[in-house]
């Protein structure tokens, strides 16, 4: 197969994955080869990467998980990883390689920066993450999907935006239907970690909102399997319609939906809800690396387009009284829908691929 080969290195998260299937079907679109580099739990996560993308398996390992053997073990099989990546990448030179973070990204970057091939790094996050922090002085390029992000000194950032499904883009700037006396829809999106907080304070300030007010709600909340039982009990109790799953698959029609939406403030939530345009609640998860949903969620809090309550200050009085100020002020509501949607970049996967073209040149 003819054409330039784009070469991806991404780690085993959705967080990593969704930009870099964005990018994988974009390049694909303009006639470039695409190859997929990751660890064996990256490759589980690889299923929605075009049939055309080749996923390449790559040693690699985290010094965050594990007992102290695989921590002693880990700087040698990402060496091995290293090694393999060197010789692939000599067999089939990449135009260019991407990495979006992730332990499995090292190899392929590293290969890259010692074979001198043209590379960048896109971070999801207002804060990057421990591997692109080690290589952010040693790319091309960092494009930066949430603005602004913190960089090293002497680093430079090309605000790109996060990439979205094209589920999302396909109701991009759909329009918002103010709060008001009648049926309302709220969407709860936890994430896969710290959800169960969510889990205990959403239906706990929903039951405190006025009779008028919960009578009008339908509720969708997405929930770990352990918490669901609960926070049905406790809606339940509270007379609130609540359909609750652990995964929505049609979250892009929920969010499009909505009158409101609380949430984390994971990277791909934020792109999310800034692309469709929505009010928004966003609880950002404590434990993550480096603060680093707070610094997602301080675009749209800085724009108008979300209330951002920090866990220490979260509780069910706190929490309904937010809920309570934006869907009893239809005019409030409607102006943050808008102040989100002036904060999305729906043309974040094009402007990925300019710089991947820009970068890619001439190069053979």
């Amino acid at each position: 197969m003819s054409g330039k080969l784009l070469l991806i290195a991404a780690g085993g998260t959705g967080g990593h994955m969704f930009p870099a299937q964005a990018l994988a079907e974009a390049m694909l679109a303009r006639g470039w080869r695409v190859k997929l580099s990751t660890d064996e739990r990256g490759a589980r996560y690889a299923g929605g990467f075009p049939q055309a993308v080749t996923v390449e398996r790559v040693a690699s390992a985290t010094f965050a998980r594990g007992g102290a053997a695989a921590k002693l073990l880990a700087p040698f099989r990402i060496l091995g990883g290293v090694l393999g990546a060197v010789v692939s990448q000599l067999r089939d030179r990449p135009a260019v390689v991407v990495g979006f973070g992730g332990y499995p990204s090292i190899p392929a970057l590293t290969a890259a920066w010692v074979l001198r091939r043209p590379r960048m790094i896109h971070e999801q996050n207002g804060v990057l993450g421990r591997v692109n922090q080690v290589f952010a002085g040693k790319v091309d390029r960092v494009a930066c999907g949430t603005w602004p992000t913190e960089l090293p000194e002497g680093v430079s950032g090309e605000a790109t935006g996060n990439p979205v499904r094209q589920a999302v883009l396909e109701r991009a700037g759909a329009p918002y239907i103010p709060p008001g006396d009648y049926p309302m829809a709220m969407l709860v999106i936890g994430g896969s970690q710290g959800a169960r907080i969510l889990s205990e304070l959403v239906p706990a300030a929903v039951a405190l909102l006025p009779e008028a007010l919960r009578g009008n709600l339908r509720i969708a909340h997405q929930a770990r399997d352990e918490d669901a039982t609960r926070a049905a009990v406790a809606y339940q109790a509270a007379g609130v319609r609540a359909e609750i799953a652990p995964f929505f698959a049609d979250i892009p029609r929920r969010l499009s939906e909505a009158q409101l939406v609380i949430s984390r403030s994971g990277a791909s939530s934020v792109a999310d809800i800034s692309v469709i345009g929505r009010p928004a609640i966003l609880i950002p998860y404590a434990a993550a690396t480096a603060d680093h949903q707070a610094a997602n969620a301080k675009g749209l809090a800085d724009a108008g387009a979300a209330v951002v309550i920090r866990e220490n200050a979260l509780d069910a009085a706190a929490l309904a009284g937010h809920i309570a100020a934006i869907l009893n002020d239809p005019h409030r509501a409607e102006t943050m829908a808008r102040n989100a949607l002036g904060e999305g970049k729906p043309d974040a996967t094009a402007r990925l691929v300019a710089l991947v073209e820009d970068l890619g040149g001439e190069t053979q």
